[in-house]
């Protein structure tokens, strides 16, 4: 499975793909930023982060993209900048076809470190472990992208299972009531 994680942000979009399945050694593709000037108008940002996830699906061709999902902060603005790249992402990826799954920042925290508390540093510490790295990905974005494909790498074959199951209780459901 290949999976482009995208940690979204108006001024610095992280962006990683990994390869793997759950229970194996899990393999970076490539990690970067996608960066645009807070001094830009706001249209201006969105195209260029459109642009280069564009290019990361052009060079990596994923079967899943991951989007860390949004989540209410104090700071509205900030909030504001990162749903418009969340979506963005999003868009480019339904456009290919191409799956996405949202995952919180705790469930990505616990999934790479075993605490949904985790900081920064022991998130880059753990990406840097699991993917066998030699240092941490800069800036912490691109250490978070890397986090939000491991964490679907390794969630997504329970949460398979959790919709098929759901799928055939509608469909049990279904026609027990057209019987």
């Amino acid at each position: 499975m290949r999976v482009l994680g995208v940690d979204p942000g108006l001024t610095r979009c992280g962006v990683g793909v990994v390869e793997g399945v759950a229970g194996r050694p899990l393999t970076m593709i490539g990690v970067g930023v996608v960066r645009t000037p807070a001094d830009a108008e706001l249209g201006h940002r969105l195209v260029a982060v459109e642009q280069g996830i564009e290019r990361w699906l052009d060079e990596h061709r994923p079967e899943f993209v991951a989007v860390e999902r949004v989540f209410s902060q104090h700071n509205v603005r900030t909030v504001m900048g990162t749903a418009q790249a969340s979506a963005v992402a999003m868009l480019c990826a339904a456009r290919r076809g191409i799956p996405v799954a949202l995952h919180t920042p705790s469930e990505v925290k616990a999934a790479v470190t075993g605490s949904g508390r985790a900081d920064k540093a022991q998130v880059g510490a753990m990406v840097t472990r699991l993917l066998r790295l030699d240092a941490p990905p800069k800036p912490a974005d691109a250490a978070d992208a890397l986090a939000l494909a491991i964490c679907h790498i390794w969630r997504a074959p329970a949460q398979n299972r959790l919709q098929q199951a759901v799928a055939l209780h509608a469909a049990n459901a279904t026609k027990g009531r057209t019987a």
